[in-house]
């Protein structure tokens, strides 16, 4: 779970500090930054709660466990992010070439889908986020990581629409969105096959009193 922490914020930190496209919700966070001053930080971990309060009505119960390990991973994860932003702008990553930062930005999101593969297949603690898209991927796709992946875009892709509506800008929005986009889900299974593949899924879904699935 921690491997998968520091991992997932150091590829989401490169995709942010290489400034050629993030992955979706990392570039709804920027651009709500952008939009209201509000420190890149705060912005992921309220994003991150509000992410597990919605899988409290995803899995139709609630469980106090689930709910108070997320929260606690993304008050790390928000300050993660933001400290290797940081490290990597130092470094030169955001006034880099422009094909070394589209490197740079396409190769973190590869690096936080094996950090997302990892700890969705712990299924310990792991980012709200990445719990809503194991809950959509097992309880409502049918196992479908890439249909997942794309249910869990919409609400960053309404986000991005509004903060462009207010400010006129769209920032972290570029090649390496659309390849997170086209490729999130594909990334994910490919790492759940080839990044340590002892280490299977553990999700289980099973009926509730209703007969309607839970976990």
């Amino acid at each position: 779970m921690v491997a998968g922490l520091f991992i997932n914020a150091f590829g989401n930190a490169m995709s942010i500090s290489g400034n050629m496209g993030s992955g979706v919700w990392s570039a709804s966070a920027v651009n709500l930054h952008n939009w209201t001053g509000v420190s890149l930080g705060l912005i992921l971990t309220c994003i991150g709660i509000i992410n597990a309060l919605t899988n409290q009505l995803l899995i139709r119960r609630f469980d106090p466990k689930r709910l108070i390990g997320e929260v606690i991973f993304v008050m790390f994860y928000g300050s993660f992010v933001q400290f290797f932003a940081g490290w990597l702008d130092g470094l030169g990553a955001n006034t880099a070439s422009i094909p070394v930062r589209i490197l740079i930005s396409a190769g973190g999101v590869v690096v936080f889908c094996v950090g997302i593969s990892l700890y969705q297949r712990a299924n310990i603690v792991m980012h709200p986020n990445d719990d809503t898209t194991n809950i959509l991927r097992f309880m409502y796709v049918k196992g479908n990581a890439t249909a997942s992946q794309l249910l869990d875009f919409a609400p960053p892709i309404i986000v991005i629409i509004i903060a462009f509506f207010a400010t006129g800008q769209i920032l972290s929005v570029n090649v390496a969105t659309v390849f997170s986009i086209l490729c999130n889900g594909i990334l994910i299974a490919t790492s759940d096959k080839l990044i340590w593949p002892h280490l299977t899924h553990n999700f289980r879904v099973k009926p509730s009193g209703d007969g309607t699935p839970t976990v």
